[in-house]
This record gives C-alpha cells, sequence and structure tokens, in this order.
C-alpha cells in the first residue's frame, strides 16, 4: 500500500460481531471469532530461537485461557501487564479440554472497539510481523475516511440511478464500518460493479479500437488448398460447431481488419482441424501461417498431425524448435524468404530475429497464456500488415472469467466432440482397492491397449504423504514385469523427454509414468486407461486435462481417481463432480467456485491481468454481466467518455489502469 487510495481500498474479507462480550465457560468450536474481558495472571517465555513464544495465562473469572504469540516475542513481553483489565478479542481453539488463543488482540478498556459489525482485513505475513493488526488497518482508514467528507463519485447519477448504486462516500462507510447487513451488502454491490465497470470499459474500448483501426490481410478467397483438402482429406465429417467456428473465421479475414479470435474447445473437439482449415484460407489467398506452441512435445505433435493431414495435396509444412539443427534451419529460413514454406509450426524458436517470412498472414497459438505478451508481440510485428490471430486453448473458461480476462478478443465456442468418440468412464477407487485396478489393468494391457499412470511428485517428499513418480515406477514395474514401463517428467532434458515419449508414442512401451507434463498435447490414440494418483492434489480443470489424453480412439476408455479413503469433504465432492460430467465448462464452472479464478488449471499461470479488489470472477458473474452492459452503453453514446457527465469516469477508468499491469493483451 503507497497511498491512501490503496488503503480504503483494502476491504475486510469478512465481518464479525463485537458487540458481545462471551464468557470462557461459555465457548463452542463454532465460534469463529469471540471478545472476552478479564486480566492475564502471569506470562512466560517458552521455548527458544526460532521456536520462542510468549504464552499467558488469561481470566474472565469464568475459566481460564492461554494467549500465545508466536511472532515479535521480546517486543511483547512486558506490554500486557498481569492484573490490568485487558478485552482480547480472537479466535479460541480447543485441544484435550483447555482453550487457547493465538495472536489475539489485546486492548484496555478504553481503547477497545466494542460495538456492532467489524470488519477483518487481510494480512500479509510482513505485516503481522510488523507488528500491523486488523485493528490498526481498521483505525488508519477510519482516519482517511474522517478528514474525507466528502468523496468525488467517478459514476455518473444516471448510470447510480439505473441500478441503484450507492454514492462512493456512503459505499465507503459502510463497506469498512456498516451499521447493518443490508447497508454492507449494498455497499459491496457499489465497489464490485465500480470496479468492474473500469475493467470491462477497457476491454470493450480495446475491442472496438482494434476492429475499426488494426489492418488485416483479407482472404476473399476459398480455393484450391481449403477445396481439396474438404473434399479429399477430412478425416471425418465436421461437427457443427467446428463448421460454426469456421464461418465465424471466414467472416473475419474478408473484412480488411485483423482478426483476433479465441477458440475454446474442449478436450479432443477438433480445434487444430479447425486451426488447419483457417491457414489453408491464407494460403489459397498468398499468405504462409504459423503455429506457435508452449513446448516442443506439443509442437513436434502438431507437426506431425498437420503433416499427416496435408500429405495428400503437398503443403509445405516444417517445424522450428530449439533442437532443430542448422542445416535444417537454413532450410526453412530460405524457404520462408522465398514463400515455398507454407506452414510453419513451431515453440519459441518462430520469434527469433532470424525468422522473416515472406508473408505471413495467419498466425495460430495454442495455450497462450504459456507466452508473454512481449513474446507473442514479436511475432506479428513479423509482417507489415498483422497477420490474423487465433488462439487456441484446450482449457473451457467460465463465461465471466472469459468476458473479463478476454474481453478484447472475439471468442468461439467448439462444443461438440466428432462423431464416434465415446465418453471416459471416470471412477474414484481408495488404496485399498490397489490390487483390484491392477486386476483390471492386467486385462486392458492384455487386449493390447496402453495406459497412462500421473503422480504429483517427482522424488519422495517425506512431509508429504504421496506418491512419488520415482517410487511409484519403481512400483510398476515391478508389478508389470512383462511390460515396458516409460516415464517422463518436466526435470528431464528434452531429448531424453522425447525419448521416453516416443516410446510409448510407438507402442514400443505399454504404460507411461508421467507428472502432469503430459496433461496438455500428447496423443496416443491406443491409450485406454489414465490412472491419476493422489487425485485430491489436483484441480479439477487439470484432472479433467489429464484425462483427456484417454479417449482419442475407439476403444472405451476409463480414468482412475485414485485417493486415501479419509479425505475433506469437499475434496470428496470435487472428485465425484469428475465421475458424474465430462463436460469441461461445467467442471471449469465448478473449479472456479470452488477454487477461485486465480489458477484454473494454470490458465491465469501469474494471477489475474489486474487486480481486484473485491470482486470475485467466481461468485459475481450478474454483476460482470451488468458491468459489461453499462460498458457498451456508455461507449455507444460517448465513445471517448468526454461529456461533463462522463469525464470523472474517464478519469478514474485512466487511473486506474496505469496501477495495474496489462498481461492479457494479445496484440
Amino acid at each position: 500500500m503507497r497511498s491512501a487510495y490503496d488503503l480504503v481500498h483494502h476491504f475486510p474479507t469478512h465481518y464479525v460481531d463485537r458487540s458481545t462480550i462471551r464468557r470462557i465457560a461459555d465457548l463452542d468450536s463454532d465460534k469463529l471469532q469471540v471478545m472476552l474481558r478479564g486480566r492475564f495472571v502471569a506470562f512466560n517465555v517458552v521455548g527458544e530461537g526460532a521456536k520462542m513464544r510468549l504464552v499467558g495465562l488469561f481470566t474472565d473469572g469464568s475459566s481460564t485461557m492461554e494467549c500465545v504469540w508466536f511472532q515479535r516475542v521480546q517486543q511483547l513481553r512486558g506490554v500486557y501487564q498481569p492484573g490490568v483489565d485487558y478485552i482480547i478479542f480472537g479466535k479460541p481453539t480447543e485441544f484435550k479440554g483447555r482453550w487457547s488463543m493465538v495472536h489475539p488482540e489485546v486492548d484496555t478498556e478504553a481503547q477497545a472497539l466494542t460495538q456492532g459489525m467489524r470488519g477483518v482485513y487481510p494480512l500479509t505475513d510482513a505485516l503481522r510481523q510488523r507488528g500491523i493488526t486488523s485493528r490498526m488497518m481498521f483505525g488508519w482508514i477510519s482516519g482517511v475516511l474522517n478528514n474525507r467528507q466528502q468523496m468525488a463519485d467517478p459514476l455518473p447519477q444516471s448510470l447510480m440511478a439505473q441500478y441503484g448504486l450507492m454514492p462512493l462516500k456512503q459505499a465507503m462507510d459502510a463497506i469498512h464500518n456498516p451499521t447493518s447487513s443490508e447497508a454492507m451488502e449494498r455497499a459491496r454491490l457499489r465497489l464490485k460493479f465500480e470496479e468492474l465497470l473500469y475493467i470491462q470499459i477497457d476491454m470493450v474500448r480495446r475491442s472496438r479500437a482494434r476492429r475499426s483501426q488494426l489492418p488485416g490481410q483479407r482472404f476473399p478467397r476459398i480455393g484450391h488448398w481449403f477445396n481439396t483438402f474438404y473434399n479429399e482429406c477430412l478425416p471425418f465429417q465436421l461437427t457443427g460447431a467446428q463448421k460454426r467456428v469456421i464461418k465465424e473465421i471466414r467472416a473475419d479475414v474478408n473484412t480488411g481488419r485483423q482478426m483476433n479470435r479465441l477458440v475454446q474447445g474442449d478436450v479432443g473437439s477438433g480445434k487444430t482441424l479447425v486451426a488447419l482449415m483457417s491457414m489453408l484460407i491464407a494460403l489459397d489467398n498468398g499468405a504462409q501461417a504459423c503455429l506457435m506452441a508452449p513446448t516442443e512435445i506439443l509442437a513436434s505433435q502438431h507437426y506431425d498431425t498437420l503433416s499427416a493431414l496435408c500429405a495428400p495435396i503437398g503443403i509445405n509444412i516444417k517445424l522450428l524448435t530449439g533442437s532443430t539443427r542448422k542445416k535444417a534451419r537454413d532450410v526453412i529460413h530460405s524457404q520462408l524468404a522465398d514463400g515455398s514454406l507454407q506452414i510453419l509450426v513451431g515453440t519459441h524458436a518462430l520469434i527469433e530475429d532470424t525468422v522473416q517470412f515472406r508473408n505471413l498472414g495467419f498466425v495460430v497459438i495454442d495455450e497462450q497464456h504459456r507466452f508473454g505478451v512481449e513474446q507473442r508481440a514479436k511475432l506479428w510485428r513479423k509482417n507489415e500488415i498483422p497477420p490474423h490471430v487465433l488462439v487456441m486453448t484446450a482449457t473451457p473458461i467460465p463465461r465471466t472469467l472469459a468476458m473479463t480476462v478476454y474481453g478484447d478478443l472475439d471468442v468461439s465456442v467448439i462444443d461438440e466432440l466428432p462423431p464416434g468418440r465415446k465418453p471416459v468412464t471416470t471412477v474414484m477407487r481408495y488404496d485399498q482397492q490397489r490390487e483390484q485396478l491392477y486386476q483390471f489393468l492386467y486385462k486392458e494391457l492384455a487386449l493390447g491397449r496402453q495406459a497412462y499412470i500421473v503422480y504429483p511428485l517427482i522424488e519422495e517428499n517425506e512431509k508429504l504423504d504421496m506418491l512419488s513418480l520415482q517410487e511409484g515406477y519403481e512400483m510398476i514395474c515391478q508389478t508389470f514385469p512383462n511390460h515396458r514401463v516409460a516415464f517422463v517428467h518436466g526435470k528431464m532434458k528434452p531429448a531424453e523427454k522425447d525419448h521416453q515419449m516416443e516410446l510409448f508414442a510407438s507402442h514400443q512401451a505399454d504404460i507411461l509414468v508421467a507428472t502432469t507434463v503430459i496433461e496438455v498435447g500428447v496423443n496416443v490414440p491406443n491409450a485406454s486407461v489414465m490412472i491419476i494418483e493422489n487425485a485430491e492434489r489436483f484441480g479439477l480443470s487439470q484432472l479433467h486435462q489429464l484425462r483427456g489424453r484417454v479417449g482419442r480412439g475407439a476403444d472405451q476408455s476409463y480414468c482412475v481417481l485414485m485417493t486415501k479413503y479419509k479425505i475433506a469433504a469437499e475434496t470428496r465432492q470435487r472428485l465425484q463432480l469428475m465421475t458424474q460430467t465430462t463436460d469441461g465448462f461445467v467442471i471449469a464452472e465448478a473449479d472456479m467456485k470452488m477454487r477461485g479464478p486465480g489458477d484454473i488449471e494454470g490458465t491465469m499461470q501469474s494471477g489475474l491481468p489486474f487486480e481486484l479488489h473485491i470482486a470475485n470472477l467466481a461468485t459475481d458473474g450478474q454483476i460482470i454481466q451488468m458491468a459489461r452492459d453499462a460498458a457498451e452503453s456508455l461507449l455507444d453514446t460517448d465513445p471517448d467518455l468526454i461529456s461533463p457527465a462522463n469525464a470523472p469516469l474517464r478519469r478514474a477508468v485512466e487511473q486506474s489502469l496505469a496501477r495495474t499491469s496489462d498481461w492479457s493483451r494479445i496484440s
């Protein structure tokens, strides 16, 4: 926090009742936090060094309680005196019939805040180590608000009336010092709406500016390459969803403006085929295309897939990665320059300065969140007229998150699976059932099929009761001595990793023991079993991605979620949802509600592209839609927000953007 603005926008995470003094003798474990009045009988310093703690014995006449401080022990010694009346506040914990309270707030009666609802403010470890408490935070914020009897409101009166919103000053007072639950909820609505409105105004303006200002090559022709492929090479009939998305892309690339489209599709929905057919439109109009993937394994698999699909019609496709040798690179550079290389597939190597296209017209980026903003920008600066951009993700993104994080992109959804795909059967199994599981796996292997076994750790960790990759590999080799077992993990050298993957892909190995390095982009249609050890350690979307490695062939496939029998109720609910649905969008929505939006299977690896002080993308979908509608309406009538009524809002949006880092843009 660097300013008064930061301070008053540091909102409580929840509220507690500080109007009632309770008795120690009447405490029960249901109380989250309580307030007690009494005296300290004695203090003792226990332990040494890092294990030193201060223990105070507190009594209110009805019983006694230990108060324990693990931080700032030396500073606190002597601060609180035996025999003096204090009011303490905190969360009581019961152990073997005795109550204790860790790091309570301690005040004299004159200092204590003993009325109404009080906010509990989030504090970092650094703040706590400096002795800063939630009560101190409330005092500072109250001081700022009391000194600002008037607070300029950036929202137009008409907008506040339309949505029934509190004025800003009233909302700030009510959020930090609510007089009632109703006032607090109205304040939260106002402040969430304002925060989300700034984001949506920025998103809508960027999207409109891109559509009106950024030029793009026009691709009006559907010619030889597209038609020949469609008529002679399609591996299966396109689904209705694939046809719809291709039509949307065709319309985009014929406008003369740069396309910037996100294609979401569940695992196995046929995104790569849509991307290829879109690239063929570029080829029919004299342009080149490229596909950039985040890893060599994924890039190689895309190359193999595209090469196999296009082999009958003679399209020149090459692969460029960090492992590509100089002789092959020289050929690629030469053919790119003269235009004879039509499609280039690769990793970050595509953005190297030495990679120069004759006419790059179409860029496909797979799992774009794994590339930095500047890395992506380098790719579409490789042509005088920016190439059209198609972003693919196999991670289903909840609608509210897509609307906010990817709000400046046009979004297409492939929500059908190709015909013939059988849903993967998903079951939960416990450690006690491992013998039956291995009997089932024996039968699958005997039918000529293959299996993945995924572990959350590479090496054994004594602090975590989990099976490690190393331990699991040895156990699987012993259990299945007549079957070859390959293994991969993220710390292996690329050449060794590729070798192990190739053993499995070519069916020289029957079982692949792996970490989550295989969760994206591994395509082995013969694999019919996915066993996920310690499944309770994975998020829903990550489990869904792993499950997507099987079910790619004609055989019935299975996903087995292995876990301990004793797991938390919420964890059991999460895993049971996996057994009930294979719909990635249903799973993504549930995952965001359970875990929050910050790490949905890595979609936001570095967190959200903006700072949210109070809004929650997992639960505030209705408010996000309200903010989006309001942003569209405001910009329809006043695109630059220059009217006297909207000018304060424009300044507030600009200030908000200046305070955040922009990681989400792809152009």
